[in-house]
């Protein structure tokens, strides 16, 4: 029997991608829910090609909802976000796209739709931190983005840049391993100087330069692995490998050292007497200078976002509450 409707009544948002998930179940669900406990009618905002998130995000805040639920991919993840960023307002997510990587270093459970409706009614309150990236144009002009997971200039963005996407459609990530075995032989180096936390101006090359909020990628990989979520800092990593041997001493780092050694202890203290990777590289800040040689491709959280010169980012330190699942 539902419960009486309080007096100070509530209500949630679902802010969904209909490309992404199955909304007649969804609304089912929520609807479900709602009554249960006596909620307000549920506001709904679906996202289109022109509109992916953000507005929709900041229409929620106006409307006083007491929190939003998230139901899409990285992109609609992303956006959200970014339209959540400092409000106070909690977001539940309801991954369903192909990486999901933000859910995965949140220990959130992919397309588990009845989960994520118990949870944006009766979750743990998170905060976490996310990345502020102005990215500069070739023409001037300058362009702030949120991020959750990471950027990245190089391999990394050029990949993305040529996925398929009618491919990715049907094999997902899979689609970026084609993507890559098409265009790494014709990747130039990247030429960059950069500053750390207002540091003296350094300059470097590398093939793929990652600034990132979290650490862990689909598969089990762990790119970077001294991310934290919620640590207030940025972590960067930057490939710079010299032939193809340099290539499977990087791989292996990133496959086996990082995402098998690391997770037990004795792995640990084998790796703690082994010289750092030559071509891989690890550093932490709050805030970094990026200026290019030449325009480069440009990613966030894993949408191709053109050509820049240059990337100021910073970290926004617990601007963004994430409501999980309670602990058993």
């Amino acid at each position: 029997m539902p419960l009486a409707p309080q007096a100070d009544q509530r209500r949630i948002a679902v802010v969904y991608n209909p490309i992404k998930v199955d909304v007649a179940r969804l609304r089912e669900a929520v609807d479900e829910k709602e009554a249960e406990l006596g909620y307000e009618s549920t506001l709904w905002l679906e996202t289109t090609p022109e509109e992916p998130g953000q507005n929709l995000a900041r229409q929620a805040v106006t409307e006083k909802v007491d929190a939003v639920l998230v139901a899409g991919g990285d992109g609609t993840v992303r956006a959200a976000s970014e339209g959540l960023i400092d409000s106070g307002l909690p977001m539940t997510l309801l991954p369903a796209g192909t990486g999901n990587i933000l859910a995965r270093n949140l220990g959130i459970s992919v397309n588990r739709l009845d989960e994520a409706v118990e949870t944006v009614f009766d979750g743990e309150d998170r905060a976490i931190d996310a990345g502020i990236a102005t990215i500069i144009r070739p023409d001037g002009a300058e362009e702030a983005h949120a991020f959750i997971v990471m950027i990245g200039i190089g391999i990394d963005a050029k990949m993305i840049a040529a996925t398929n996407p009618e491919l990715k459609k049907r094999v997902g990530w899979l689609a970026y391993v084609e993507a890559i075995a098409r265009i790494v032989r014709d990747v130039d180096a990247v030429r960059l100087r950069y500053s750390l936390d207002g540091s003296a101006e350094r300059a470097t090359t590398v093939h793929t330069l990652l600034v990132g909020n979290c650490g862990a990628l689909p598969g089990g990989v762990l790119l970077m692995p001294d991310a934290e979520i919620d640590d207030g800092l940025l972590d960067i990593v930057g490939m710079r490998p010299r032939n193809f041997a340099g290539w499977v001493r990087v791989s292996t780092a990133v496959f086996w050292e990082n995402g098998v050694l690391r997770k037990t202890r004795a792995g640990r203290q084998l790796l703690a007497g082994n010289k750092p990777v030559r071509g891989l590289r690890y550093f932490q800040g709050r805030r970094a200078t990026l200026r290019f040689e030449k325009p480069e491709e440009f990613e966030i959280d894993g949408e191709g976002m053109g050509l820049v010169t240059g990337v100021d980012v910073r970290v926004a330190p617990a601007s963004l509450i994430v409501r999980a699942p309670k602990k058993k």
